[in-house]
């Protein structure tokens, strides 16, 4: 399965097969996958919770109103951010020339040191770029999967231990699919989301295939 194939056929599968269990081999894949997403400044602003123990899938099915692939996936991965990676450069710099760990090592907590709502903010997109590697991922390995937001996230930091610099950001199920995604509901034409050189601009029309 090529990229292109993997955009295409991933979907948001609801319904995943309890008994189906990941291999150390299959797990470390998925790990591989998160931890290779771009991340600003090499940050790698992000830490993610595997949950494979059913009691504790259970309990965060309970924090997820109910909903059931939160313990029915062979995996539940808890997205969290990490609000203080600005703080310490030389974790992720140390294979960095001398000049760049200096430069960076200045421009990092000034630049997210001062801005709570952007280093927030750039926990969010690290956390998006990992799920999105772990699926793509996950599809190549003939898994399915489903990213989600509902959740409560203080029960689900409580549950895992999260410290309050570890924020919850996303939670995703990967697994066996039972059934099939829903069809799509509806794809915006391309004229709809797309303009170039200028907002509103629009010379590039055409709709998208919904299968």
């Amino acid at each position: 399965m090529n990229v292109k194939e993997a955009i295409r056929s991933r979907r948001s599968v609801k319904c995943f097969d309890p008994e189906h269990r990941l291999s150390d081999e299959e797990l470390h894949e998925l790990i591989e996958a998160g931890m290779l997403a771009p991340t600003s400044f090499n940050m790698q602003n992000f830490h993610f919770v595997f949950c494979t123990d059913k009691e504790v899938q259970a309990k965060l099915r309970a924090a997820s109103w109910n909903q059931a692939q939160v313990e029915e996936a062979s995996v539940t991965i808890v997205l969290a951010g990490d609000l203080k990676a600005y703080e310490n450069s030389e974790r992720y710099l140390r294979n960095a020339p001398e000049d760049v760990r200096d430069m960076f090592g200045k421009m990092i907590p000034e630049f997210y040191g001062s801005n709570p709502t952007l280093n927030r903010d750039e926990a969010c997109r690290s956390v998006s770029f990992a799920a999105e590697n772990m699926m793509l991922r996950a599809k190549e390995m003939g898994l399915d999967s489903c990213p989600m937001i509902g959740f409560d996230p203080a029960k689900v930091s409580e549950i895992l231990g999260l410290d309050g610099n570890h924020p919850p950001l996303l939670m995703l199920t990967i697994g066996k699919a039972l059934k099939p995604a829903r069809p799509r509901m509806g794809l915006l034409s391309i004229q709809e989301v797309v303009s170039v050189n200028k907002f509103g601009n629009h010379p590039i029309t055409g709709e998208l295939p919904e299968d």
